[in-house]
């Protein structure tokens, strides 16, 4: 008597959350051109097919995985500068909160936006172009923390506020890039020490007076 013939059964379903989770971890590991098809699927443990009917393209999948990433962090982080905390305290909770980020126990080094694509090939400059746009976008928020820091007294009027929000945002793609090279929380705050003695404008003192 013949064996009867096993079918072969549908793959489990991914939670969809669940997988852009895994994507990004993955993809803040590795890179973007660090990371295949074949990483991704292994994984999830879905096949490429249900892989591009879920996220469309790799490429798809790592805006999506930029996206769901940046969403878990920059609500914490823009309720910082958008609170009625002054300039300089908000962003001091700011840039220690990206120094927490840059070094977790539990999760890969640095910054997945800060240093991501920042050497690529031709055919992946379109991914470049995305997190650029992304890092732009983050220091166009820290500027419009700065003019309001104009408008209320808390910075000279002729304050760069361009040029001082990307001061502070070279901070945070070196601290991403120190921390990538193992520089541990306690450096990284150091660091942060040190670029906040550039702050042109007022401060809070240990006595809650303004200097």
């Amino acid at each position: 008597m013949e064996k009867p013939v096993r079918k072969r059964g549908r793959p489990p379903a991914l939670d969809r959350v669940v997988g852009l989770d895994i994507a990004a971890r993955l993809f803040w590991e590795r890179g973007y051109e660090g990371t295949s098809t074949a990483d991704l699927t292994k994984a999830m443990g879905i096949n490429p097919p249900t892989l591009y009917s879920m996220f469309g393209s790799k490429e798809e999948l790592y805006r999506q995985a930029l996206d769901f990433s940046i969403a878990r962090e920059n609500s914490r982080r823009s309720e910082i500068l958008q609170s009625h905390l002054r300039a300089y305290d908000a962003l001091s909770l700011y840039l220690y909160d990206i120094a927490d980020g840059d070094t977790q126990p539990d999760k890969p080094r640095g910054c997945m936006v800060s240093t991501a694509v920042l050497q690529h090939a031709e055919e992946n400059a379109s991914v470049a172009r995305m997190t650029a746009a992304l890092r732009e976008s983050s220091m166009l928020t820290v500027k419009a923390r700065f003019d309001r820091a104009v408008e209320e007294g808390e910075l000279p009027a002729q304050t760069d506020t361009d040029t001082l929000a990307r001061f502070y945002g070279a901070i945070i793609q070196g601290m991403s890039a120190q921390a990538c090279d193992g520089a541990c929380n306690v450096r990284l705050k150091r660091l942060i020490d040190v670029a906040l003695t550039a702050w042109p404008g007022k401060r809070q003192t240990s006595t809650g007076n303004s200097v």
